[in-house]
């Protein structure tokens, strides 16, 4: 179980029970801000050693002075993930300073609100370099190191917009779709290799995701809840790393529900969907 933190300081609050992640080299894309900083936190009053990786170098210095606040050990490796070669370095400078790299969180992200038809070629580029390419950029660095260890974590950041298109959402679903895919065919190819793959997909969840995402509509105001906290998104990501597991997705049951039966019935779903953006609700990381 997770439980709360006595470091005041550590402001994401939850660390898991001591010893089980004491030690490990932990890589976490997107950590300067929401899910990737709390998990940053939370896996820090742990006892794991952090490699930071994010665009935004004063961010990402404020999380690493966060957590050497509270005693953990942490370095940022400031890096865009969509250039190449870019996530090696991040990689080969976690594996030099702490002798091995644990876990690889692939957790960097953006999101863009427009119709499929006010997308231009230019916005998937980007929310497909960022989303996907990111992705596959950290995966490739890392499989080295973890094949020469013969142990590893792999997980993937989706979402349940990865598993569930929305409307308004177009590029961004099919960019989680795609880290979806990814993910299970790299969980199969590595069977039986040492090196474990997770997909990881959390819904909505109150960052700045909202705020911060390029966007050509305000439609996705309707866009419905539950919106989880940080806090609790990243209290069930170290959990995924303590435990490894195929997939986890981060939604109440009557939610998850709703994704089972878009499988069986796909156009009573569509209905659905327009009914409660119509009527409106609370927003988040979709």
């Amino acid at each position: 179980m997770l439980r709360r933190s006595c470091c005041k300081s550590l402001r994401c609050g939850y660390y898991v029970t001591p010893g089980t992640l004491q030690s490990k080299a932990v890589l976490i894309t997107g950590s300067s801000s929401g899910i990737g900083r709390m998990t940053a936190l939370a896996l820090a009053n742990a006892g794991a050693r952090l490699a930071l990786v994010a665009r935004r170098t004063d961010r990402l210095a404020a999380v690493v002075e966060e957590v050497r606040a509270c005693g953990g050990a942490a370095e940022m490796f400031p890096c865009d993930v969509t250039v190449p070669g870019a996530m090696e370095a991040a990689v080969r400078g976690c594996a030099d300073l702490y002798g091995r790299m644990d876990v690889l969180v692939n957790n960097a992200g953006v999101g863009f609100f427009a119709t499929v038809e006010q997308t231009t070629a230019e916005d998937l580029d980007r929310i497909l370099a960022i989303n996907l390419k990111g992705t596959f950029h950290g995966i490739r660095a890392a499989l080295p190191v973890m094949r020469h260890q013969g142990s590893g974590h792999i997980i993937n950041v989706a979402s349940t917009a990865g598993r569930r298109g929305s409307p308004y959402l177009g590029a961004y679903c099919a960019s989680k779709f795609a880290v979806v895919g990814l993910t299970e065919s790299l969980r199969t190819e590595l069977l039986g290799s040492g090196i474990r793959v997770s997909l990881f997909c959390p819904g909505a969840t109150r960052t700045e995701f909202f705020s911060a995402a390029r966007r050509r509509t305000e439609h996705h105001r309707g866009l419905v809840g539950p919106v989880e906290s940080a806090e609790r998104v990243a209290e069930r990501l170290v959990d995924l790393i303590r435990r490894p597991r195929a997939e986890v997705i981060v939604q109440p049951v009557r939610r998850k529900l709703f994704l089972m039966l878009n499988l069986i019935a796909p156009a009573v779903v569509d209905r659905l969907v327009a009914r409660m953006i119509a009527a409106g609700g609370r927003v988040g990381r979709a």
